[in-house]
C-alpha cells in the first residue's frame, strides 16, 4: 500500500480555509497513487500554541477568554457536517485519511473541546473518532479528557489500522488495546517536532512489530493570521518555529523507512508491504504467541462517556 504523509501547516484557527487546504492535499496524494493520506494532530483548525507565552493558566482572564472563544468557534462539529468536504474528497478519490481535529461535540454539551483523531475510509465514511484520553501539560487548559470509544482498528489494503494522538503513544495500555485487535499499521499523529517522532516512532514499530507512521504539523510565527484575537501578544511570544515537523515511517523491525524531515511542507510517500509484518511476527507477536493472557489481561471500556442517560 502506498501512503502519503502530509506535513503541512494549518491556516491557523481558520476551519474553512484549513479544510480547503486538507482537501487539496488529499487530492494530490490520491493523484500520486496513495491509498492513505495522514495529517498531524489537531491540524484542523490548529494546535493551541498561544498558551505558553500569553499566560494561558491565568484564571478568569479576559485575554484567554477571547482567544478561547475564537478557538471554540473555529472547532469542528461533526454533527454540523464540518468534515463533509473531506469525506467527499475521500469518496471521490477513493482514498482514506487520518487527521487530527479540535472537536466540539454535541454529545458532551457542545461547548467543551477534545483533541480527536478521525479516520475516514476510502468510501468517505467516518469510521472512527478517537478523543485523546489525556491532554498533555498546558493542553489541559483547553482540551477535555476523552474516552475509550475510539480504541479500535480497521482493515485497509491488507493492514489493520490503528492510531493514537501525540503523547497517548507513550501509554502502554492504549497501545496494548490496539495490539490486541490485530493492529499491523500504527498511526501516531503529532502537532509537530522531531524530538517526539525520532525517539518514539522506531520504538512503537519494534514493540508492535508493525509499521509506524508518525505525521506532524508545521507552525511558524508567520502562520499566525493578523486577524487572530490578540495577534500581537501571540506573535510576540511565539518562537520562530514552534512546530518543525519530523514526519517519518519506521519498518516493523524498527529501522527507518522514511527518516524524520523537519522544516519542510509537503507530501512524502512510501510503499508498505504486509509481508514485512508477518516476517517480524515470527519471533515476537505482542498479542499472539508471545502473550500470556492466563497471567495478564487488559479490560477496555469503549462506551462513549456522557453525564446523562435518558430512559424515555
Amino acid at each position: 500500500m502506498k501512503v502519503a504523509l502530509a506535513q503541512i501547516s494549518p491556516v491557523w484557527l481558520n476551519r474553512l480555509a484549513t479544510t480547503e487546504k486538507i482537501v487539496q492535499y488529499i487530492h494530490a496524494g490520491a493523484a500520486a497513487g496513495a491509498k492513505l493520506v495522514v495529517f498531524g494532530e489537531t491540524i484542523l483548525p490548529g494546535y493551541p500554541f498561544w498558551l505558553d507565552g500569553t499566560g494561558g493558566a491565568r484564571f478568569d482572564d479576559p485575554v484567554q477568554k477571547d482567544i478561547w472563544a475564537h478557538y471554540a468557534t473555529e472547532a469542528v462539529q461533526l454533527e454540523r457536517g464540518d468534515l463533509d468536504p473531506i469525506t467527499e474528497a475521500c469518496k471521490d478519490k477513493k482514498v482514506a485519511t487520518v487527521l487530527g481535529i479540535v472537536e466540539r461535540p454535541l454529545d458532551r454539551g457542545g461547548q467543551s473541546l477534545y483533541c480527536s483523531l478521525v479516520y475516514v475510509d476510502a468510501a468517505g465514511e467516518i469510521r472512527n473518532v478517537h478523543r485523546k484520553l489525556q491532554p498533555t501539560y498546558e493542553e489541559r487548559l483547553v482540551w477535555a479528557p476523552g474516552d475509550g470509544h475510539g480504541l479500535r482498528t480497521f482493515p485497509i489494503e491488507g493492514f489493520q489500522l490503528g492510531g493514537l494522538n501525540c503523547w497517548e503513544n507513550w501509554m502502554p495500555l492504549p497501545r496494548a488495546a490496539l495490539y490486541g485487535q490485530g493492529e499491523t499499521l500504527h498511526v501516531a499523529i503529532w502537532p509537530g517536532n522531531t524530538r517526539n517522532t525520532e525517539i518514539l516512532t522506531r520504538f512503537l514499530a519494534r514493540e508492535g512489530r508493525s509499521y509506524c507512521i508518525s505525521v506532524s504539523g508545521l507552525m511558524r510565527r508567520s502562520d499566525v493570521p493578523p486577524d487572530t484575537p490578540h495577534y500581537q501578544l501571540i506573535a510576540d511570544n511565539l518562537p520562530d518555529m514552534p512546530a518543525d515537523g519530523g514526519s517519518c515511517i519506521a519498518n516493523p523491525d524498527g529501522s527507518w523507512l522514511l527518516e524524520p524531515l523537519t522544516g519542510e511542507e509537503g507530501l512524502r510517500y512510501a510503499v508498505l508491504d504486509p509481508l514485512a509484518v508477518v516476517r517480524e511476527r515470527q519471533n515476537f507477536d505482542p498479542s499472539g504467541h508471545y502473550s500470556r493472557p492466563d497471567v495478564t489481561r487488559l479490560v477496555v471500556d469503549r462506551k462513549r462517556q456522557g453525564v446523562v442517560k435518558f430512559e424515555d
